[in-house]
């Protein structure tokens, strides 16, 4: 599968030169081109296609159908269990983003699938790591369980590190800072945010960088807060505005009120 950043995935000097005007457009918000360039008649196209798809929906809250549709030709397609298991990710997936973006209440629908790809996809498969992932997202911002997503999320990083997925150690990085945090623990949030914004700056991952600068940001303290905050605003704008629900993060305080 390739749907994240690994060899053969558009991240590395020998990878194929489809892979990497894939990663390319994507890393560049440009999900709709890189998905034009993949081949429409074989299951890996397709889900790849689809895994695009869905990500344009998290990140701009608009694209739905199109990405219900590239997920309907990626299970008509997928045979293996392995094809079976990234598909069904990829539904949870969906419906994940869908919930979480209030667009319709798919929670049912997105355990169901990631589920079903957690009895598809193999232990020690690559995708499980993007799996246990996504079911640490759903345990964070949908059943409010930090303590399921934190060993969702550390499952997840270990598997990412053993496969060499680097953007999936990004957002692992992240998100298990965010969870330190919350519970008060800025020197390992530092750290973690900091990781995580290294690996994209490495990748040229344009798209993620800005609610990297932004989570790193809110683990300092002024001047230097302030100096990522106003890098994530700039990149933020020079992408339109995308992904679209980090402009509440970086929203500029309001002014104080006027007294008599």
């Amino acid at each position: 599968m390739a749907y994240t950043a690994m060899s053969g995935t558009g991240t590395t000097a020998d990878d194929d030169p489809l892979q990497t005007a894939v990663w390319r457009l994507r890393s560049r918000a440009c999900w709709v081109d890189a998905a034009a360039l993949l081949p429409a008649d074989t299951a890996a196209g397709t889900i790849q296609r689809a895994a695009l798809l869905v990500e344009r929906c998290l990140y701009t809250e608009q694209g739905w159908q199109d990405a219900e549709d590239a997920l309907r030709t990626a299970e008509a397609l997928a045979h293996s269990d392995e094809e079976r298991g990234a598909a069904a990710c990829e539904r949870g997936y969906l419906a994940y983003a869908a919930t979480v973006h209030a667009v319709r209440d798919r929670v049912d629908e997105a355990r169901a699938a990631l589920g079903r790809a957690a009895a598809l996809i193999p232990p020690d498969a690559a995708g499980r790591a993007l799996l246990d992932f996504r079911r640490g997202l759903l345990a964070e911002n949908i059943a409010r369980s930090p303590q399921a997503a934190r060993a969702a999320y550390r499952r997840a990083h270990t598997a990412a590190a053993d496969h060499s997925d680097a953007l999936l150690l990004s957002f692992t990085w992240r998100h298990l800072a965010g969870l330190a945090l919350r519970d008060g623990e800025m020197a390992e949030a530092r750290h973690g945010f900091a990781e995580s914004l290294r690996i994209r700056e490495e990748l040229g991952y344009l798209v993620g960088t800005a609610p990297a600068l932004a989570s790193l940001a809110d683990a300092e303290v002024d001047p230097e807060a302030s100096r990522l905050r106003e890098e994530a605003r700039r990149l933020f704008r020079l992408l339109g505005g995308v992904p679209t629900w980090l402009a509440r993060q970086l929203a500029p305080p309001a002014p104080p009120a006027a007294t008599a």
